[in-house]
């Protein structure tokens, strides 16, 4: 835990009692803060107090007495209205922010040469934040990772001379963390996601921006237009900028060519790192991930040495195209978190041959946006209630069974793609669909796909 020294013996209220809310309460209170908290969640605030956090409605607290409102990034700041404590905070003059911004505050106030490498994006900065610290872990050096990709960031240790710190930014974390500082930030992309609490795309690009803009150096993808002008705008401020690309030329910066990650400076370019044969790291997609995390650890001090073994032996995001297991030359691939269509889009591009699992709980629109990866598909295997739907959309262009359930459909993609004659392939559980009909969350259904594989006889587990 970081104990939050910086509000020692000051009223801080707090509004959300979730697993990083609580965990918040409890950095607060070790810090020496006077906190209060609630939620509206009655069992929520049951378990805070039950933990020794004094809690009582915000709504009847003394907020000229209060020198900050720290809120859960779930609550609604702005959009589509403000939650009524950030109303009541703002009527008093109170200041609003969130577990990053504490964490900030406390990095500066005890170790402010520690590094801190910041990842946002509308895409891949789960697997781009589990790369860079496993490079730097690989490397040695004492690394905490934390933040959105799911351990909250005052649960790591404390800041200290020579701790690294890698840290997923949510948008919703980015707009309460008005002084983040990050030594490195990455922005990856902007393109539409959470318009319901921020808006507009303008407004979202707008706080993505402020986590580049505050950085000693930013490191921005440059493949959308948003990116794009950001790049530009921070660069005329006066931040040093690395462009990265996983579709254009660039004259500075690094960038994709397939598997080949290029450096490019001075008007020439020379390649920098070869990403084929890494399993884990396949697709443009990945490049685009490999790139930043390449560009985040040069610009914190690792050789390129350390970087090319970090690359090779990243093991991969958990449920999000990890090989878990290979027979012969059948590689099985958990992509369980691929829970709509354009989530399994990237992972379905990565491979040539596929023996593909999908179904679950549909979302809007089904696979109907999947249809230019239909000649990939040797065959489709549905489960869940989406399999009808499924079933309707491939019609004649994807040969497929309803196998209904997970156990069935790996036992026959097994099965069938053991036989297949054109040699290498995938058995791909990316399901482009929620799993709340059979699974009670992604990961649960992830796990119950590298079971079933583990069960079936000449496996060699990957994991």
């Amino acid at each position: 835990m970081i104990p939050v020294t910086t509000f020692a013996g000051r009223k801080v209220a707090l509004f959300g009692l979730g697993g990083s809310g609580l965990a918040t309460a409890e950095a607060l209170v070790a810090g020496g803060a006077e906190v209060t908290a609630w939620d509206d969640n009655p069992d929520s605030v049951a378990k805070a107090a039950a933990g020794g956090i004094a809690t009582m409605d915000l709504r009847g607290a003394d907020w000229q007495a209060i020198t900050a409102l720290v809120l859960s990034p779930g609550v609604p700041l702005t959009h589509p209205k403000p939650h009524w404590s950030v109303d009541l905070a703002r009527h008093a003059g109170v200041e609003i922010i969130g577990d990053v911004e504490l964490f900030v505050r406390e990095r500066r106030a005890h170790a402010p040469d520690c590094p801190l490498i910041a990842i946002t994006g509308t895409n891949g900065k789960s697997t781009t934040t589990a790369l860079i610290a496993h490079i730097l872990k690989t490397s040695g050096r004492d690394t905490q990772l934390g933040g959105n990709i799911g351990t909250a960031v005052l649960t790591l240790d404390p800041p200290r001379t020579g701790r690294f710190y890698v840290v997923e930014c949510s948008s919703y974390q980015i707009d309460l963390a008005p002084t983040l500082d990050a030594t490195t930030g990455i922005l990856l992309n902007v393109t539409p996601d959470h318009l319901d609490r921020h808006g507009t795309i303008q407004h979202y690009a707008d706080i993505k921006e402020r986590l580049v803009a505050g950085s000693g150096t930013a490191i921005v993808g440059v493949d959308d237009s948003f990116s794009s002008l950001i790049a530009d705008r921070v660069e005329r401020a006066g931040t040093k900028v690395v462009r990265i690309s996983r579709r254009h030329v660039l004259a500075e910066g690094i960038y994709a060519e397939g598997s080949h990650l290029m450096r490019a400076h001075g008007g020439t370019s020379a390649l920098f790192f070869d990403l084929s044969g890494i399993e884990t790291l396949r697709g443009g997609h990945n490049a685009q991930n490999a790139a930043a995390a390449v560009a985040a650890c040069l610009a914190v001090g690792l050789d390129e040495k350390d970087i090319a073994k970090g690359l090779k032996s990243f093991p991969g995001l958990k449920h999000r195209m990890q090989p878990v297991a290979k027979i012969g030359e059948v590689v099985f691939v958990n992509d369980s978190k691929a829970t709509n269509a354009d989530a399994a889009a990237p992972a379905l591009s990565s491979y040539e041959r596929i023996y593909w699992i999908a179904g679950g709980l549909p979302k809007e629109g089904g696979i109907t946006s999947l249809a230019p990866f239909f000649p990939k598909i040797a065959k489709a295997y549905l489960i869940g209630e989406a399999a009808p739907a499924f079933a309707a959309t491939l019609g004649e262009a994807v040969p497929y069974e309803i196998s209904g359930t997970l156990e069935k459909a790996v036992a026959h993609a097994a099965a069938d793609a053991a036989r297949d004659p054109q040699g290498p392939a995938a058995v791909m559980l990316s399901p482009a669909c929620a799993s709340f009909d059979q699974y009670k969350n992604f990961e649960l259904r992830g796990d119950a796909f590298v079971g079933h594989v583990a069960a079936l006889e000449g496996v060699t587990m990957l994991i």
